[in-house]
């Protein structure tokens, strides 16, 4: 029979859990893709594996410690590869917008937390769950207070023969406090429908809104699409 020290190695797992589902409720909250559960099982397992490695010796029976040779950077090194392809699942491509990446940087940190609460070092572990909350909840309260350059795609689809003129589309925009940038064009569905698309920027968040508002009211508008980056 296997003996090995309970209570450390369920005080190591339970203290990572509670780690990584503190940050998860944070993307939760945020309907981000991998939440709660995701990053309470990230932390738990990279926790686990540490654990088992470094009690490998309670395992593997009837060898002295002085045969076994161990590296514990090489676990953490795999752990953080396994990661990486779960991590890139939740970051997505649409247009000129790429989301995710803050999820799957959460995902990442989650993971060394939880190595390092596999280890036994609660003290860096505490700490660093700590800044990674703040850095997922108080950064985005500075980031939606300072002035940044806010770049959207914009695509609108006119019938072909209401369709406005490129110059007047352009002050339109530029009415609304955007910048237009990589116009492109598109003729569709046997000549009867034209398309602009282009990239936008402003740097206030209520321009877009207000650009939708006014885009509903004009007539010969078939469609348009504001894509917003996303974390």
């Amino acid at each position: 029979m296997i003996q090995t020290p309970f209570l450390p190695i369920a005080l190591n797992l339970c203290a990572a859990w509670l780690a990584g589902a503190a940050i998860g409720i944070e993307r939760t909250f945020h309907g981000r893709p991998a939440g709660f559960r995701t990053h309470a099982l990230v932390c738990l397992s990279s926790a686990l594996l540490m654990v088992v490695f470094n009690y490998q010796q309670s395992w593997i029976g009837g060898v002295s410690a002085e045969t076994i040779r161990t590296d514990p950077t090489r676990m953490a090194q795999g752990i953080m590869t396994g990661i990486g392809f779960l991590g890139a699942g939740v970051i997505f491509k649409e247009g000129f917008t790429v989301r995710g990446l803050t999820t799957a940087a959460s995902i990442w940190a989650t993971a060394a937390i939880g190595i390092l609460f596999g280890v036994g070092l609660f003290g860096p572990s505490v700490l660093a769950t700590l800044i990674a909350l703040g850095t997922l909840s108080f950064f985005r309260w500075i980031e939606n207070r300072m002035p940044t350059q806010l770049y959207s795609q914009h695509l609108i689809r006119f019938r072909a023969h209401q369709t406005m003129p490129e110059d007047e589309l352009c002050k339109m925009l530029e009415s609304f406090g955007f910048t237009v940038s990589n116009m492109s064009y598109r003729l569709e569905e046997a000549g009867s429908v034209f398309e602009y698309r282009m990239m936008l920027m402003t740097h206030k968040k209520q321009n877009l809104q207000r650009l939708a508002a006014e885009l509903r009211t004009h007539e010969g508008i078939l469609e348009f699409r504001l894509w917003p980056p996303g974390d």
